[in-house]
């Protein structure tokens, strides 16, 4: 196979991250006789030093021409200013609108070798195995927004506004994922007191019983879904939800492997190339000093050859070698939990070598 993968190292980490990726990517491409080239394009912060804007328009169309794309994080202290004209972020909503991507995949796999390293007792959360849906680019975050009034009676709004065409477009694409895998289904909504909440509701709930009734399907409210994340995360297996609660959610399930350092994640449209990152932000203070985890890097690398290039058996063998990697003992400090910890690139360089066997 020939693909031209875009990489977008962006901030802070961002860059020794995703070339750990790509040179995992480009040991796949050898041993299983591939050919993949790549080309690299601002994102972020340094996209804003650089253009003025977070999202440059040569970096808009290397992405519209490529295959699919890895993205390391964007963001920093450097540019946090309130009243800055943009920030780093803006680039990452604006690349998703632009390529409309609108479902953001977030799998929460616990790997039995670290399960040690999570916050939470073995016996809650062993076997954890969640797929998330984000819905991507609706709700409050792409809401209109806007202040009013001033000094003590300034007041700011922003609007949560979901279609009945958004929220079908994401179920379905979740109800197909649990057709995968358990056939269980789970929309978080707050429709006890949101109206677009209710739409989503019954919205799912309609799609679900006409297009999927061989699927289990349940509604949890977000604030209970957040208390069962912590208590019994074993009863999920997809879970489908709006912008904002699934940001919050997803973060909090990050914590149950123990680490944001190994949870990768994928944002697909209803075509061209999809975008592929880890769910960590920047880092900024531990930019530089090879002590970051490129392992969420590396299986965003695996979703991306699954999910945009269809190359299923090179994927398992990225997260195969990772699992190696991990049952060797080796740890990167975010996960070694008082042992001896190795560096970006040593960890970039085992998973390579695993895969070389």
């Amino acid at each position: 196979m020939k693909a031209h993968l875009v990489l977008l190292p962006g901030d802070g980490i961002g860059p020794e991250i995703t070339e750990q990726a790509k040179l995992v990517l480009e040991k796949v491409s050898q041993k299983f006789g591939h050919d993949f080239d790549f080309s690299s394009h601002l994102i972020g912060g340094i996209a804003i030093d650089s253009t003025g804007e977070p999202l440059p328009e040569d970096t808009v169309a290397a992405c519209r021409s490529s295959d699919a794309i890895l993205l390391g994080a964007v963001g920093g202290p450097k540019w946090d200013d309130p009243s800055a004209k943009t920030r780093p972020e803006v680039g990452l909503l604006q690349i998703r609108k632009e390529l409309g991507l609108f479902a953001n995949l977030r799998p929460i796999r616990l790997f039995d070798e670290l399960v040690d390293a999570s916050p939470l007792k073995r016996e809650i959360i062993e076997g954890t195995d969640i797929l998330f849906l984000r819905e991507l680019t609706g709700g409050i975050y792409f809401g209109e927004a806007g202040r009013s009034g001033e000094a003590e009676e300034e007041a700011a709004f922003q609007s949560m506004v979901y279609s009945v065409s958004e929220v079908e477009r994401i179920v379905r694409l979740a109800a197909k994922a649990a057709q995968g895998r358990q056939n269980r289904l789970t929309s978080v909504d707050k429709a006890n007191v949101l109206e677009p909440s209710r739409l989503w509701r019954q919205v799912a709930a309609r799609v679900m019983r006409e297009e999927f009734p061989d699927v289990e399907y349940d509604v949890v409210l977000v604030d209970a879904m957040a208390m069962h994340l912590i208590n019994r995360p074993r009863d999920f297996d997809v879970v489908v939800t709006g912008n904002m609660f699934g940001d919050i959610l997803t973060d909090e399930a990050s914590m149950l492997p123990g680490s944001l350092g190994m949870l990768p994640s994928a944002s697909l449209g209803a075509g061209g190339p999809g975008l592929y990152e880890p769910i960590h932000g920047s880092a900024p203070d531990i930019a530089g000093q090879d002590i970051a985890n490129p392992l969420a890097t590396i299986l965003a690398a695996a979703m991306l050859l699954r999910h945009s290039l269809q190359l299923s058996e090179e994927a398992d063998a990225v997260e195969h070698a990772v699992a190696q990697v991990l049952s060797d003992g080796l740890r990167t400090a975010d996960i070694a939990r008082g042992s001896e910890a190795i560096g970006t690139v040593a960890m970039g360089e085992a998973v390579i070598e695993r895969l070389s066997k």
